[in-house]
């Protein structure tokens, strides 16, 4: 049984209807309730308007059907540790009930403060012509010391680095200054909405007492509250790693690495404590060895995102500048990937034990062709025919693993017996 094929829907006003992700192969979506305010609980008359809207022409299509949760956000008092944390956790327990009792089984959250993923660029112009994601350290650093001017920011560049931002700061127009604080400053993903810097100065103000080892505590005792009542319903939940995996505006991040996943299990040994394995967040690690994660972490993966990253400077620290490669052609083995979860698979379908068809969606495409010429509007990184190109190649690659693993099964049989 190969990975459930999905895509994220980011509701009834995203670009890409149901019917392009119904098209492209898909029979899972992956949504969210974004229109609810964070830290609020999800009614069970919210969560099935939703699961109708989805499935309403299953009568008359493939059928799709809700596969994930992407996200149920984990509200900042919870990150910050504050008093108030309690009555937003037990809302968060709240959600996941009601979402248990509608059929939806897994939940991805994550525990980056202030932003989601960040990039400095949203319009990087591929050698195809396509548009794709970067990120330069040398242009954050711009954002950093000379747009928002954070205090203390030069003690988090190296001398170089700054002097180099702040040449580079003086020969910006006013339209670059905008594009770039625009781009740093957009919001959630599948949002065209960015923060002011007022606004956003004063979010990271809040975290001037709160380091790695404090924000890794709150992270383990939010997830030794949620993750029994997880396990008890019958819901996985699944935290994406940090994009990029690396502080950031003073910010610490503590989901990057493979001993940050093993500590954040170890912390809460319940299976419904698990991991969205991000090969784009960790695979821009060098140090983050993908298909042995895989192996180790087993069954405490509960949903996939496949993309890769490409260094443009493999001879410096990886975070210097990269961008969003093609599915198959980044840094990251994406054959030694999937082949690592087909084998996982197997073994979930071998032992009886944990979901056989773990959920899958192509991450980050291009924007491309029509999606790129029409004029019609896309949320970067999320446009439909980019991922559907990445999605294509993903589903190619993963049945050519199965029928070779297939045919050299016998191969192995003999020469076993011989």
């Amino acid at each position: 049984m190969g990975m459930l094929q999905t895509m994220r829907w980011f509701g009834p006003n995203d670009p890409v209807s149901l019917m392009d992700i119904r098209q492209a192969g898909c029979t899972g979506v992956v949504t969210a309730l974004h229109q609810l305010p964070v830290g609020d609980v999800w009614p069970v008359a919210a969560i099935q308007e939703r699961i109708r809207l989805i499935e309403q022409d299953n009568d008359r299509y493939v059928p799709l059907h809700w596969a994930v949760v992407e996200s149920l956000p984990v509200h900042e008092a919870i990150k910050k540790g504050l008093p108030e944390r309690e009555a937003f956790i037990e809302n968060y327990k709240q959600s996941i009930r009601n979402l248990a009792t509608c059929g939806i089984r897994t939940v991805c959250y994550n525990f980056m403060p202030v932003l989601d993923w960040s990039r400095t660029n949203l319009h990087y112009e591929m050698p195809d012509g396509s548009l794709a994601l970067r990120f330069v350290w040398q242009d954050f650093a711009v954002f950093d010391l000379c747009i928002l001017k954070r205090p203390g920011a030069e003690a988090d560049y190296e001398p170089e680095v700054i002097q180099t931002a702040r040449e580079e700061f003086a020969r910006m127009t006013p339209a670059d200054i905008a594009t770039l604080r625009n781009t740093v400053l957009l919001g959630l993903p599948g949002s065209n909405e960015a923060f002011t810097l007022d606004t956003f100065q004063g979010l990271l103000n809040h975290y001037a007492t709160i380091g790695d080892a404090e924000l890794r505590a709150n992270l383990y005792y939010f997830i030794q509250q949620v993750a029994p009542v997880a396990q008890e319903v019958g819901v996985n939940l699944c935290i994406h790693p940090d994009d990029p995996p690396r502080p950031l505006l003073g910010l610490p991040r503590v989901v990057s690495t493979e001993a940050d996943l093993e500590q954040l299990m170890d912390a809460c040994d319940v299976v419904a404590n698990g991991i969205t394995f991000c090969t784009g967040s960790l695979g821009i690690r060098p140090d983050n060895d993908l298909p042995g994660m895989i192996g180790r972490f087993g069954e405490r993966i509960h949903f996939v995102h496949l993309r890769t990253t490409k260094s443009e400077q493999p001879d410096g620290p990886w975070y210097n500048a990269f961008f969003e490669a093609d599915h198959l052609a980044g840094d990251v083995d994406m054959y030694a990937v999937v082949k690592a979860i087909v084998l996982e698979q197997q073994r979930r379908t071998r032992t009886g034990i944990g979901e056989p068809s773990i959920p899958m969606r192509p991450d980050h495409g291009h924007q491309m062709l029509d999606d790129l010429h029409s004029g019609k509007p896309t949320y970067p990184g999320y446009s439909a025919i980019g991922r559907l190109r990445g999605l294509a190649e993903l589903r190619g690659l993963e049945l050519g693993i199965e029928r070779m693993l297939q045919e050299i099964k016998p191969i192995n049989q003999r020469a076993e017996m011989a």
